[in-house]
């Protein structure tokens, strides 16, 4: 891949994923083996204005050896180096950046179950740092190609062309292989902005999705609900965007009420592992039901890792005629999957997605109908015949999706 077009690409990630503002800190994590990109990273979030940018590399062979020797009780504990840092960030609200490239089957084999626990313990000991920083830093998840995971999707190619082949399909459906990717995402965001307007004007209560393959699903919408997209502010007003690539509409629907089933279109990734094949159904506004050909146990500790985790925190609405579907690659990772088409997440849900949010505390958004939860895993349910229709107070009907595409 031409350097001058990763230097574009690491240009768009400090200027429209995280929007570094002068005299902002920045932490990046990434992957051992992505040290030239990351340079080029770092280098452009200082030419923005960065007082100072951090790198915490990561190695996923090195975590995967470490969920296994580790006892549960190392691995359930926070650290003092590790609460600092996290109370640096909450007082400082540093930007950050998050580069994927591992493995999706890296962490094959690994005990879920202690992993679980560990993450159970360690929940309590973040949220206070989380939910500081809610809604009041920048940051963005994007990504660069990881050998096994390029051969994984390109299993027919060398490791080098299964790269070089990755950088392509990345490059393209973060909208970043043109001349000005900077202006090309404001374009995009422009056009999203525009839907998220026509759907808040509507009053809608509930939205159904039904689909050939089973799907057939009813979810309440939060009273002062909105739909966002792209673009979105910190509560002082700074612009970022925190998917890159991001093809979505969304909302967080109100938790606790949700009925129906829906089915997976594509292969969910979970902490290195896959889950194929799979179904979800909701009574009572719970998932009380999980299967799957591949990973069903898997599945199933996810939606019990605490009591927010089996009722949905967002949905998104893509159009199954999306850049990232229009590929025809499956990426085995749902930044990108999640962009191929509608999706539906368990767990956390946004505070933003509320008119108002801003006066309102973390405890006043949960109570407005936010879900709260250690997790949010995405996951897809786009076909190219799902239908969706919105349904307002007043009883009215509304398509919103047709044949899996935007109906208006």
């Amino acid at each position: 891949m031409r350097t001058s077009q990763l230097k574009k690409y690491a240009k768009l990630l400090a200027r429209m994923g995280l929007n570094v503002k002068k005299g902002q800190t920045v932490f990046i994590q990434a992957g051992l083996d992505q040290p030239a990109f990351v340079t080029m990273v770092a280098e452009e979030c200082y030419k923005a204005g960065a007082k100072a940018v951090y790198v915490d590399w990561s190695h996923q062979p090195l975590g995967k050896i470490n969920a296994v020797y580790r006892s549960l009780e190392t691995l359930s504990d926070l650290s003092p180096w590790e609460k600092a840092k996290w109370e640096y960030k909450a007082k400082d609200f540093s930007c950050r950046l998050f580069i994927e490239s591992e493995d999706p089957d890296g962490m094959a084999g690994v005990d879920q179950e202690k992993m679980s626990k560990a993450r159970r313990a360690q929940y309590p000991q973040l949220k206070p740092y989380r939910d500081a920083i809610e809604n009041r830093h920048q940051w963005c998840i994007a990504a660069v190609p990881g050998e096994a995971w390029a051969k994984k999707v390109f299993p027919e190619l060398s490791p080098k062309k299964a790269v070089e082949k990755m950088w392509e399909v990345i490059l393209y459906t973060s909208r970043a292989d043109g001349k000005n990717p900077v202006k090309e995402w404001k374009e995009h965001n422009a056009d999203l902005a525009a839907r998220c307007a026509y759907l808040n004007s509507l009053g809608l209560k509930y939205l159904e999705y039904k689909s050939g393959n089973g799907t057939d699903f009813r979810v309440e919408l939060n009273e002062d609900g909105i739909f966002c997209g792209g673009e979105e502010k910190t509560l002082k007003g700074r612009a970022f965007n925190p998917n890159i690539p991001s093809e979505e509409v969304f909302t967080s629907p109100k938790a606790g009420a949700a009925e129906g089933i829906v089915y997976a279109t594509k292969p969910l990734s979970y902490q290195g592992q896959l889950i194929e094949n799979f179904s979800v159904r909701f009574s009572g506004g719970k998932v009380t039901e999980v299967k799957a050909e591949t990973g069903e146990d898997l599945l199933r500790q996810m939606v019990s890792m605490d009591e927010g985790a089996g009722m949905l925190g967002e949905c998104a609405l893509i159009p199954y005629d999306s850049p990232i579907n229009n590929s025809g690659v499956l990426f085995y990772n749902t930044l990108f999957d999640e962009n191929t088409s509608c999706h539906l997440a368990l767990g956390h849900g946004f505070n933003e997605c509320l008119r108002g949010y801003e006066n309102y505390t973390n405890e006043e958004c949960k109570a407005h109908g936010i879900n709260d939860s250690m997790i949010h895993v995405d996951f897809m349910i786009g076909s190219a015949d799902l239908s969706i229709v919105g349904i307002t107070k007043n009883g009215d009907r509304i398509q919103i999706f047709k044949d899996g595409n935007w109906a208006f």
